[in-house]
């Protein structure tokens, strides 16, 4: 079992930049793929971004695309989230997932491919 928790969340103007984190307890999450999903009020969860285990091959949706970079510090057993010309399109709550038992260099867009969720954290973008 593995809990997440995310940190960093916050409000930043527009064309401004944050970094989220999800941190992983209870066990190490060296060999698990991670995801970060975004979600709204009355919306689905969608995919953002995901990193693999093993040579942390990277995918993300095309709308953050160039704006956001993904990366894991497995000592620290922490995933990032690097968000840059924030949109105000780009608030939401954003959540991790964790999901074990995997390919090494897979990495997972859909909600249900992921075993372990994070509470989610708060990211504003002011216009």
């Amino acid at each position: 079992q593995v809990q997440l928790v995310e940190s960093g969340g916050g409000l930043v103007q527009a064309g401004g930049s944050l970094k989220i984190s999800c941190t992983a307890s209870g066990r190490s999450f060296s060999s698990y793929a991670v995801g970060w999903f975004r979600q709204a009020p009355g919306k689905e969860r969608d995919f953002v971004a995901a990193i693999s285990w093993g040579d942390y091959s990277t995918s993300y949706a095309d709308s953050v695309k160039g704006r956001f970079a993904i990366s894991r510090d497995n000592a620290k057993n922490t995933v990032y989230l690097q968000m840059n010309s924030l949109h105000p399109e780009d608030t939401d709550v954003y959540y991790c997932a964790a999901k074990q038992n995997t390919g090494v260099i897979a990495t997972y867009k859909l909600r249900n491919d992921y075993d372990y969720w994070g509470q989610g954290t708060q990211v504003t973008v002011s216009s």
